[in-house]
């Protein structure tokens, strides 16, 4: 590899700023380390493969890297929660409970009943949930599975469904699928409306095409590292949890459910155990702070929702539980431990809601905000409220665009030049490019990374092809991930530094939404897909108005459909007068029409459309203008 296109050593600045880190931690404190190892039963140490032989995930990626102490290249905080979420496999929590953790970026949980096993969140493929689940039969015999539970509506706890049970199984009611209300609109809208762009983004998060390694991927925050490309499914619930309180007994095992909903995730619930004293917080209290903003991009989070979700779970379960264990990281031990954990995280999300508010009530702007706010000397003293996943800083910035959005109320700030318009009047003012590159390589010598890489977006976005500018950034971009104690700050900072690098490699589709997840969208959520994707600006001409029905199954449900002025408008239930066209097709027909899988003619030739026309020109003419998205587009990079 040409020697500028590799990594980079740590610069005397970072090492200096990662010692100076070193040592204000309690790194003598070895209690997490031995919790992480605690009822290790067995692992798996071949790679978890697709049917076509392609990995899915390398289990054993970080074990040999994570048995050395932190290196320059790390931020000392970030490599010990590495090494703390190094241990995986198969782990007995207490008597009848086991986690299998490691195997996927979350934890499949298994609870033994009377005769079977209950599975909770089958992770995010069914390659890793397959392997999950034949590494727990392994050990402990081959239990059939009575019950699948989803805490909440995120892929990562709900993908691996048809690994472990089958819907024949559910059909017949042998298996009860249990999840919190909403549960299914939310996991079939979260990752489509926006999906394109949010999994682009989510490779700068995970670094999953960043290799591992002191001077590459280290951590995401909630494990070392995710599976990809394998196959995400899901099998709808047949019992919805809608009411806090709410008990159920599956096999012998009775749980009571606290609903959570608004706090990690729009559907979410926690589940205590009575017979085990245990309490499953979902993802809601893990060993990080969590995210109130997601880096690869959601809707902000509630952090009202989410202090008062824990600290009913103080009120409900802290003086009856013995054991906390949660869908991401390892388990907590010990009523006090428990209860104070769940505290301590009710106080961070508490602290940094009301104090955001306050300085922002004093006149403060987001960046101020974030750059100013600390937590209290009690809270950041202990390891699970360090920013591996969320921080400080943008979860804080989080809470102000919650309450009063992306605006200032700075006007120069009310109209600004994109980018590329910015940056060449930017580079001439600083005194053309080779003034501002100097400037910049001056920041970067001094150590000042941050303004460094300021500067140089401007010189990149003036000009790509300035390969000096644009390398130099790479390595700014490095340093600032070496110095990142937030596993998902050096994440997206290292794959940034690759792609100036190397440029943007396709590397092939990603599937953003399954047959399950498609299946699971109402028709109005295909409407809907199908007006996101609809090039406004192409169709602003277009004008058709269509009674639509919709058949899905037994049942069918009318729309009047009318394309006009750029959009999309459906209307549940309504039969417009005269209409051009009057058509009927299935619900997968439709989800077809929108993904760009089948035209218009397809779909006639095979009967999914039937028409009162012999002419469906119109119809082709909207969705040709349905397009679809670029998913390897530039970021860092006009």
């Amino acid at each position: 590899m040409d020697q500028d296109l590799a990594p980079k050593a740590a610069t005397a600045k970072t090492i200096a700023a990662n010692a100076a880190a070193a040592e204000s931690l309690p790194l003598s404190d070895r209690r997490d380390y031995e919790d992480s190892v605690r009822g290790f039963i067995g692992t798996v140490s071949e790679p978890i493969t697709r049917s076509d032989g392609a990995i899915v995930l390398a289990v054993d990626s970080h074990d040999e890297m994570l048995k050395a102490d932190a290196p320059e290249t790390v931020h000392p905080s970030l490599w010990r929660h590495a090494q703390v979420s190094r241990p995986h496999g198969l782990f007995e929590v207490v008597d009848r409970v086991y986690q299998v953790r490691g195997l996927d970026l979350s934890n499949m949980t298994i609870i033994e009943g009377d005769t079977g096993i209950l599975i909770i969140d089958p992770l995010v493929y069914n390659e890793t949930a397959a392997a999950a689940l034949a590494l727990y039969r392994k050990h402990r015999g081959d239990r059939e599975v009575k019950a699948v539970i989803y805490t909440h509506s995120h892929l990562d706890h709900y993908g691996g469904s048809r690994a472990v049970t089958t819907q024949a199984h559910v059909d017949a009611g042998t298996v009860t699928v249990i999840a919190p209300t909403g549960f299914l609109e939310e996991a079939a809208s979260e990752n489509v409306y926006a999906g394109n762009a949010m999994s682009r983004r989510a490779l700068y998060q995970t670094a999953n095409i960043v290799a591992p390694g002191a001077r590459g991927q280290v951590n995401s925050g909630l494990g070392n590292v995710a599976g990809h490309a394998g196959l995400n499914t899901l099998i709808a619930p047949t019992d919805i949890i809608t009411a806090t309180g709410q008990k159920r007994t599956v096999d012998g095992v009775d749980m009571e459910f606290q609903l959570a909903l608004g706090t990690e995730a729009p559907s979410e619930f926690l589940i205590y155990f009575p017979q085990f004293r245990a309490l499953c917080t979902a993802e809601d209290a893990t060993h990080t702070m969590h995210q109130l903003y997601t880096l690869r991009g959601a809707q902000i989070r509630d952090a009202v929702a989410w202090w008062k979700a824990l600290d009913e779970a103080i009120a409900l379960y802290g003086d009856r539980t013995d054991l906390l264990f949660a869908q991401h990281t390892w388990p907590t031990w010990g009523t006090d431990e428990v209860t104070q954990l769940l505290a301590d995280q009710r106080d961070v999300y508490k602290y940094i809601h009301d104090e955001v508010l306050r300085m922002a009530n004093c006149g403060m702007t987001a960046d101020e905000i974030a750059e100013e706010i600390e937590l209290p000397p009690a809270l950041q003293a202990q390891w699970y409220t360090h920013g591996y996943y969320g921080s400080l800083s943008h979860n804080a910035k989080a809470v102000y665009q919650r309450y009063l959005g992306w605006y200032d109320s700075h006007p120069a700030h009310l109209h600004r030049l994109p980018p590329a318009d910015v940056a060449p009047r930017y580079v001439k003012a600083m005194g053309g490019r080779d003034t501002a590159l100097a400037t910049a390589q001056d920041a970067f010598d001094e150590g000042d990374y941050r303004w460094a890489a300021e500067l140089l977006t401007h010189l990149v976005f003036a000009d790509p092809g300035d390969r000096e500018a644009t390398l130099l950034q790479a390595d700014t971009f490095e340093q600032l991930g070496y110095q990142s104690e937030n596993g998902l700050w050096r994440n997206e900072y290292l794959t940034a530094a690759l792609e100036l690098r190397h440029g943007v490699r396709d590397l092939g589709t990603v599937n953003l939404a399954g047959a399950d997840v498609l299946a699971a969208m109402a028709p109005d959520m295909l409407f809907d897909l199908a007006g996101i994707k609809l090039n406004g600006p192409k169709a602003w001409d277009l004008r058709l108005r269509v009674n639509w029905t919709i058949s899905d199954g037994d049942s069918s449900k009318r729309f009047a459909v009318q394309i006009r002025n750029g959009v999309f408008i459906y209307t549940p239930e309504l039969e417009l007068l005269e209409p051009d066209l009057v058509i009927t097709t299935t619900k997968d027909a439709l989800a077809q029409l929108v993904l760009g899988a089948s035209t218009v003619d397809d779909l006639v030739g095979a009967g999914e459309i039937t028409t009162n026309r012999e002419d469906l020109g119109a119809l082709a003419s909207v969705f040709n203008l349905v397009e679809p998205f670029p998913f390897w587009f530039n970021i860092v990079t006009p």
